[in-house]
């Protein structure tokens, strides 16, 4: 059988961090005790029985037999204008100003492609959710990270990017709440975001994923699109697989400045297919939830969180209560490396977590540890952990 060669794309993209990541949990003996996975980021969570009950429903109609528009129903559009209205009191044109997608991460991955020119920057964060470099690989730009640091609570300093950097920049991706690092924006954060792009003449494009998931139960994370110029320098991407508990749905918009928007549309009708008119359908019925109904689904997170970080107090592992996100960022002990401390756990304690190498060089000595996970696997794993007597 002939051996082919892939495109020379492929060499630019790094292995997944999560199938690396499944590869080695494959590998541990889970006959005397169950593996406990704390790498993942998807919520576990039943969805809302009411959108369930709409796709059900809408999956019988006849008319979302039929090949659906890539831009989305007009009520779903609708429905999403009236969302970001209600959320965080931005004004959306349904038309020119919202894109629909199958998934987050055809957003994530299409937006820079459809706006950057080959050899531009992307700049990001280090560390940073992968897929980010990858997105610039796929564009055939480059990457830059702005290096992350604690003592900042790993907000960018844009004042670090260099100027032989900035000068050839065509878009700056952030992501708050912060993934892997729990960080939660600050209104100054995107001010001084927006007066980088705006020197430069570039984009900005704001990964919002845990947009339902900041520090605390009574705190609401910013949008991007509230600050003065954000919508006209700006476009925010949004997924329903976190707030609504939707993850193995693949439903996502887009949201912001029109020309960014209509550059992706043009990208999205060549590269991607379209969203099932039933899932579209029950998307709407989401978008409409109270919002008391959509903060008790984060109120788990909280809850959560709060149980991990008094048993890692207890521990005497170090731990930053002011962490958003359903993620904890965790220095690993001193003399090991991300990799190292990462395989203890695995082979020691059947706990797999994510290295934080696998971000970004930034991330080095660091884990991510998941609240997704059930209370009961949890609370073993963080029981297992706290045997091993790593801290004490």
């Amino acid at each position: 059988m002939p051996v082919f060669s892939a495109s020379p794309l492929l060499d630019r993209l790094e292995e997944n961090l999560f199938s690396a990541l499944e590869r080695m949990a494959a590998q541990i003996d889970t006959s005397q005790r169950p593996l406990v996975d704390l790498s993942s980021g998807s919520p576990r969570q039943p969805t809302p029985a009411v959108v369930v009950a709409t796709l059900q429903s809408a999956a019988a109609q006849p008319e979302n037999h039929d090949y659906p528009s890539f831009w989305g129903k007009p009520t779903l559009r609708q429905a999403i204008a009236r969302f970001y209205q209600r959320q965080y009191g931005v004004a959306l044109d349904p038309d020119s100003e919202i894109a629909v997608f199958h998934g987050s991460h055809i957003g994530v991955t299409g937006l820079p492609r459809a706006l950057l020119a080959p050899g531009q920057y992307l700049v990001s964060t280090d560390p940073c959710y992968p897929i980010y470099r990858s997105a610039a690989a796929q564009a055939q730009a480059r990457f830059y990270g702005i290096p992350l640091h604690a003592k900042n609570q790993f907000l960018p300093d844009f004042t670090d990017v260099p100027e032989a950097v900035a000068r050839e920049a065509g878009l700056l991706m952030l992501n708050y709440p912060h993934n892997p690092t729990g960080a939660v924006a600050t209104p100054r954060l995107f001010d001084d975001a927006l007066a980088f792009v705006q020197r430069l003449n570039v984009p900005l494009l704001h990964d919002f994923a845990y947009s339902a998931i900041g520090r605390h139960a009574q705190e609401a994370p910013p949008s991007l699109l509230t600050q003065p110029e954000g919508k006209a320098w700006g476009v925010e991407i949004y997924t329903m697989s976190k707030t609504f508990l939707m993850a193995g749905w693949r439903f996502g918009f887009a949201v912001g400045n029109a020309s960014v928007i209509s550059a992706f549309k043009k990208l999205h009708s060549h590269s991607y297919s379209t969203v099932f008119g039933a899932v579209q359908d029950a998307a709407i019925t989401a978008l409409d939830l109270p919002e008391s109904e959509v903060a008790g689904f984060a109120a788990l997170y909280h809850r959560r969180r709060e149980r991990a970080i008094r048993a890692l107090e207890a521990m005497r592992w170090p731990v930053d209560a002011r962490q958003g996100t359903f993620f904890l960022w965790l220095p690993v002990p001193a003399g090991y490396s991300s990799q190292q401390f990462t395989e203890r756990l695995l082979h020691e304690a059947q706990v797999l977590v994510a290295p934080g190498h696998g971000f970004g060089a930034g991330g080095e000595g660091f884990v991510r540890l998941s609240l997704t996970a059930s209370d009961e696997a949890l609370d073993e794993a963080l029981k297992r952990i706290a045997a091993l007597k790593l801290f004490s």
